[in-house]
């Protein structure tokens, strides 16, 4: 009765539509296809040469931006971070070209009241940059006067002037903002517990 109870909780769950329900995780053949033609269509862009200044520029520009977003950073400056064709998904959503990567920042940053990224740091192998982050942000409608707290790796290619061409995020979604959805939170914990 209780696993009827709760499957019947998440099938109703399934038809709750926000922005945050739009964009619920799904690491499915369609989104590993998607990574993997990314990888693929950025595997002969060449960014700036390592150990250049230019490089350590981008490095910088990329944890600035992403640092501390909030709506005004997202509006000005994402375009001048990611170039016109990126691709970006952060387990949450896939999104390609800068017009769309800005306006799914701004969204995001609407709905924080604060989002700090700190990064720890940066392993490059090849053209690959491996930037291992821990995440603070307070959601204005998720898990109110908390601050939630993740860890993460964001994998980055660069184009030649610097701008992110691709940005692959691996961190846990669900602890982060899934398990702050009211219900949902519940059962993701039940099922975690049961695990």
């Amino acid at each position: 009765m209780r696993i009827a109870v709760t499957l019947s909780m998440l099938v109703l769950l399934m038809g709750f539509r926000s922005s945050v329900a739009d964009s619920m995780p799904t690491q499915d053949a369609g989104a590993v296809a998607s990574f993997q033609e990314a990888l693929a269509a950025t595997g002969a862009v060449k960014g700036p040469p390592q150990g250049t200044f230019e490089e350590k520029e981008a490095i910088k520009r990329f944890e600035r931006f992403l640092g501390n977003l909030d709506e005004k950073t997202a509006r000005e400056e994402t375009e001048a971070v990611y170039a016109p064709n990126a691709f970006l998904n952060d387990t949450l959503k896939t999104i390609h070209g800068s017009p769309a990567i800005r306006d799914y920042f701004i969204r995001t940053a609407r709905g924080l009241k604060s989002m700090k990224v700190t990064f720890d740091d940066v392993a490059v192998s090849g053209q690959n940059y491996y930037f291992r982050w821990t995440m603070e942000t307070k959601m204005k409608n998720l898990a109110p006067g908390r601050t939630v707290r993740t860890i993460g790796v964001t994998l980055i290619r660069f184009d030649r002037e610097g701008r992110v061409v691709l940005h692959q995020d691996f961190w846990d979604s669900a602890q982060g903002v899934w398990e702050h959805v009211p219900v949902m939170g519940s059962v993701l914990r039940w099922i975690r517990s049961k695990i």
